[in-house]
């Protein structure tokens, strides 16, 4: 047999792994448009495997992280500006409840009680001890007898 020619049972294999060209599925390529929709649904604070499923009917959430990683983060970030924007906003514009988170979860203030515990008149607490010894041969010879 000549060099050229290729036995009926030889495999040709390529860049396919031996199987026929063309088959498989194709390699996914997001679109724009799901682009969008995961950066809103990102910042929706939606679960990846939430945003997954409703990605072209479906798609596993390793494909949904590979390939819209940037949309995952931007999302999330987008929304969290505009949350912390608006809160700030409120704050500066003298909203009291926006101001105690502000100031609780931005500049790490945070209320405390104290507690403490006196005796009368402000007097140290004092603890008795009482030290109670039974006799228990009574109750053994009571049964016995």
């Amino acid at each position: 047999m000549e060099e050229t020619e290729k036995s009926v049972t030889e495999k040709v294999v390529g860049k396919n792994g031996g199987a026929r060209p063309g088959a498989g599925r194709p390699p996914f390529e997001p679109t724009d448009a799901e682009r969008k929709q995961v950066r809103a649904m990102s910042g929706y604070g939606l679960p990846i495997d939430q945003i997954a499923i409703l990605v072209r009917n479906g798609i596993d959430s390793d494909t949904l992280r590979k390939h819209f990683a940037t949309e995952l983060m931007a999302g999330k970030a987008k929304a969290n500006s505009e949350v912390g924007r608006t809160l700030f906003q409120k704050a500066m514009g003298g909203d009291t409840t926006a101001m105690i988170w502000w100031s609780k979860t931005q500049m790490k203030w945070k209320e405390t009680h104290a507690h403490e515990h006196t005796g009368a008149d402000g007097a140290p607490i004092v603890a008795r001890i009482e030290r109670v010894i039974v006799d228990h041969t009574a109750d053994q010879n009571a049964k016995v007898g």
